[in-house]
């Protein structure tokens, strides 16, 4: 019987020293140990070419979306190098490409997008621009609430690392399909890539959009390295975005985490986690 317990407890430390190694502290992960499956060798040659690569990126959203991007970081993948990207100008958004590399060649002139992934990111900086009062408004309640309750969001440095999401800031990412528009809105945007908020609202004030395609996605965490999810602060917030009438029209999912993030794949711990979302979303017409 000793031997049983002393066996589970040695299995238990280890799980835990396991557990421990995956993740880190929400406040310090800025990306580091962030990877994509099979990149090791490609993680190597991307930063032999860092500047090759960096110079690739660019010009493939130049060319193909009309848009300057600022490079973050590369992160090798099985078929070549992941680029992560942020629009300088607005919209403003955070997406990817991919540099292909092929018997250890930068294949410059290769470059793609995962499907509909940077339309969709464009898409979603526009509805910021229009929204522009409601997502303020969404802003600041946040920062009021996560301070009341001692909560944060991820870094800005991991937000441009290895978010690559769309429209986004530390407490919440935005996913929209540019078919939730009844306008192809990517399709103008190539055709008015300079527009600014005003000409986008006007453009936009006849359009509808389905408010299940727009996903506003809060993911939040506790402060303390030793707190779990707080059960009060997560009641008060589904409540607030249920019933708040100044917010964005869309699809709300809420997260709440402990204090730890996995650093490969940038998500937080889902060790206690509250979650409000699929299939109980809170719409927001």
């Amino acid at each position: 019987m000793d031997n049983d317990h002393q066996s589970t407890s040695a299995t238990k430390k280890e799980q835990e020293k396991q557990y421990a190694s995956q993740f880190m502290s929400v406040q310090k992960y800025t990306g580091q140990g962030f990877s994509l499956p099979g990149g090791e060798e490609n993680d190597k040659i991307a930063e032999a070419h860092h500047d090759e690569v960096v110079k690739a990126g660019e010009q493939f959203f130049l060319k193909k979306y009309k848009t300057k991007v600022k490079v973050h970081n590369l992160v090798g993948n099985r078929a070549g190098v992941t680029v992560f990207v942020e629009s300088v100008n607005e919209p403003h958004f955070y997406t990817y490409a991919i540099v292909p590399i092929n018997e250890k060649k930068i294949e410059k002139n290769h470059v793609f997008s995962e499907d509909k992934q940077v339309e969709d990111a464009i898409a979603s900086g526009i509805y910021a621009m229009i929204y522009d009062k409601e997502f303020n408004n969404l802003d600041d309640y946040l920062k009021m609430v996560t301070k009341k309750y001692k909560i944060t969001g991820i870094t800005k440095e991991a937000e441009a690392n290895v978010g690559g999401d769309g429209h986004r800031n530390p407490f919440y990412y935005m996913s929209i399909a540019n078919e939730a528009f009844s306008i192809n809105v990517v399709e103008l945007y190539l055709k008015h890539p300079q527009w600014k908020k005003s000409e986008w609202k006007h453009a936009l004030s006849n359009a509808t959009a389905n408010v299940k395609l727009l996903l506003i996605n809060l993911d939040l965490y506790m402060m303390a390295s030793d707190q779990k999810p707080n059960q009060t602060a997560f009641r008060e917030i589904v409540k607030k975005i249920e019933e708040a009438k100044d917010f964005p029209p869309g699809s709300y999912s809420v997260f709440l985490h402990n204090n730890l993030i996995e650093k490969d794949s940038g998500r937080g711990s889902e060790k206690d986690l509250l979650e409000r979302s699929t299939p109980n979303k809170i719409i927001k017409e």
